[in-house]
This record gives C-alpha cells, sequence and structure tokens, in this order.
C-alpha cells in the first residue's frame, strides 16, 4: 500500500489521473466516525507534510495529522484505504 503522501502527490502532480473529484475520509476523534470532505476543501500548507487545514462549522481552521485520514475516494470510488480503516463505524 502506498502513504497517503504519495497519493496525494500523485493527485497534485499527474494531470490524468488528478482530473477527477477526490475525496478524503479522515477520523474524527470526538464524533468517533470518518468523515469525507471534498479534496478541494482541504487547505495543504507549503512545507507541512504531516497534516491539512480543514475550516470546520464555525469557520474556524482544524489542523488534521495525515495519519487521521483513512481513506480517498476518485470519482466516488475508493481507490485507497489506511489498513484497519472499516473497523471504524461510518
Amino acid at each position: 500500500m502506498q502513504p497517503i503522501d504519495k497519493v496525494l502527490n500523485r493527485i497534485k502532480w499527474d494531470r490524468s489521473f488528478g482530473d477527477a473529484l477526490f475525496e478524503i475520509g479522515y477520523y474524527d476523534r470526538v464524533e468517533d466516525i470518518i468523515v469525507r470532505r471534498p479534496l478541494a476543501d482541504l487547505l495543504f500548507e507549503p512545507g507541512n507534510k504531516e497534516s491539512f487545514l480543514l475550516m470546520d462549522m464555525e469557520g474556524i481552521y482544524q489542523r488534521i495529522p495525515l495519519h487521521r485520514v483513512r481513506e480517498v475516494y476518485r470519482n466516488g470510488e475508493l481507490i485507497w484505504q489506511r489498513p484497519g480503516a472499516s473497523e471504524i463505524s461510518p
């Protein structure tokens, strides 16, 4: 299995692969669920390879570590899943 940073790099740099609608499923520790959000909603800071920013319902950016990413969807199809991710309730 490829690490999540390699999958994100392929989406960013491989034009034929990246020309699609992507969603990221990350583990929400408070709700104990996997939350799916469009990749376009995520803010990746230059030089930061460990996390991304995501705006919450109050308009405040929350930092999400990449190790909490559990799934990646391309055009609605699951293309990447971290081992053990299916053990968390959707």
